[in-house]
């Protein structure tokens, strides 16, 4: 279910590749699930229960598209089924016993090593205490020209550019952390191991995430996004050329390839995002040039590749790190920050009406509507309220204090998505709207509902809608917080 290789493309393009990718459950040290592994800590042993729980109990090993289909073709027993042959490419007989034996030789050990986060920080003027962060892994499965070296190569570029305002007076108002993740490939450990060592702190002062993994995969700009920075990400794409039409900008030729804005969100747990957004409630950003690209985590993935089919003339690379750091800027710099709740209400809403026919109107969706409604009310007052801060010309402390307590308005509300005890199947994701999707589910959104309805099928028929209604009280609940949190409601 939380497998963080399942990207596409397996073995794609050169059906020679091999893709590595863990097989682990879950995010973070298994060693130390929900606290964070430091030296000399607590942590549980590695033939521990829970540990042996989230790693599967048959080996497996991965193996070229034309070693597979080499395999397959060979195999007799019952017919496979047509989707395996669509899925493959290649014809698939049967799924055997034999008459092929296969030899497979399988060599591991259990070891516990060191890995090592890097961070450089740009201390604010005016609020220190709030933070901007920009994160990229640096560890590879192989050569990782792509995955991760691009983002990489773009989060450096970053600093560079920074470090040359710097030289000419500009610091920001807000603190801006660079942040370079180690072995993320193994299940985001370097990152989950920081956020939940650091959770306090962040809860209570991180502003936004913003992550960029692959940063060029190839062509066309791909954007996902909790939805009050969806404002903000359209405003800073029309600000950088594209760089595939040096006439337009990256918004022009993201609009015209997907016939509108097509922002994606962040239920997923396949980057780094995941622990500040699922477990945190931190907003957050994930983008990137070009999808699915086929050399994904092989040993294809080399500069060679990249200078030849993904970004020869490296002008995506310089696109990527325009948009991603003129984001941290307006975010660092903004006297309001610029989060845009009428946005995140209006996606509860469509979400809703997906829901309701989902349910069929056999079971109430009443007290998402009721909270949804009143997230919006504020969400209004909140927008004028921006609106009359950043008009007024008041630079002494009342106009200050005002300013300050509606940002920290704007950057808690997030945290209200955050339930305690939170999903079905896994409580460390604790983010009620986006969280990790089953892939029994007919949705990427509301996590907790989806799975209270596929259990639901193999409950009687009043113990199943029951734990619906549960769980879809539990999101209005959530909303409501949000609502509350936004609004500044007193006790």
């Amino acid at each position: 279910m939380y497998t963080e290789g399942d990207a596409a493309g397996a073995g794609a393009g050169r059906r020679g590749g091999v893709e590595r990718g863990t097989v682990m459950r879950g995010v973070g040290d298994p060693l130390s699930p929900g606290w964070a592994a430091l030296e000399g800590g607590e942590a549980l042993g590695l033939d521990d229960e829970e540990v042996s729980a989230r790693f599967p109990k048959v080996p497996s090993l991965p193996v070229s598209a034309e070693c597979a289909e080499m395999i397959l073709a060979s195999l007799g027993g019952p017919p496979a089924p047509p989707e395996w042959t669509e899925t493959m490419g290649f014809k698939v007989r049967g799924v055997g016993p034999g008459p092929t034996a296969l030899n497979f030789t399988y060599q591991g050990e259990k070891k516990v090593a060191t890995i090592h986060n890097v961070f450089a920080v740009i201390r604010g003027l005016e609020e220190p205490d709030r933070y901007i962060l920009l994160g990229n892994h640096r560890d590879a499965w192989t050569y990782g020209a792509v995955d991760p070296n691009s983002g990489t190569a773009a989060l450096l570029d970053i600093a560079r550019r920074y470090a040359l305002m710097m030289q000419r007076g500009w610091n920001p108002r807000r603190s801006i952390i660079l942040c370079s993740w180690d072995a993320e490939e193994f299940g985001m450990i370097g990152s989950t191991e920081w956020v939940e060592q650091n959770l306090m702190t962040l809860g209570s002062k991180a502003i936004a995430y913003l992550n960029v993994d692959c940063a060029v995969q190839g062509p066309g700009f791909f954007a996902r996004a909790t939805p009050q920075l969806d404002e903000l990400l359209i405003e800073i794409t029309k600000k950088v050329k594209d760089p595939d039409n040096k006439e337009a900008t990256v918004y022009e030729m993201w609009t015209k390839a997907n016939d509108g804005i097509d922002i994606q969100r962040l239920s997923g747990i396949d980057s780094d995002y995941a622990p500040f957004l699922q477990y945190a409630g931190i907003p957050s950003v994930d983008m990137y040039y070009g999808k699915d690209f086929p050399v994904y985590h092989t040993a294809y993935d080399t500069y060679d590749w990249m200078v030849n089919h993904g970004d020869p003339f490296f002008q995506r690379h310089v696109a990527a790190a325009g948009v991603w750091g003129l984001l941290a800027l307006r975010l660092a710099d903004d006297l309001i920050l610029p989060f845009n709740y009428l946005n995140y209400t209006n996606q509860l809403r469509g979400y809703v009406d997906i829901l309701n026919n989902l349910l069929d109107g056999n079971i109430s969706v009443h007290p998402l509507t009721l909270s949804i409604q009143a997230l919006a009310s504020v969400a209004k007052e909140v927008e004028l309220e921006a609106e009359k801060l950043s008009a007024e010309q008041t630079t002494g402390e009342p106009g200050v204090l005002r300013r300050r307590a509606l940002n920290d308005r704007l950057m808690l509300a997030e945290r209200g998505f955050l339930d305690a005890d939170g999903l079905p199947y896994g409580q460390w994701f604790k983010h009620l709207v986006y969280g990790p999707s089953d892939y029994r589910s007919r949705t990427s959104f509301f996590p907790g509902i989806a799975e209270a309805i596929w259990r639901s099928a193999r409950m009687r028929s009043g113990e199943g809608q029951a734990s619906i209604q549960h769980e879809i009280w539990r999101v209005a609940r959530a909303i409501q917080r949000v609502a509350d949190v936004l609004g500044g409601r007193p006790l």
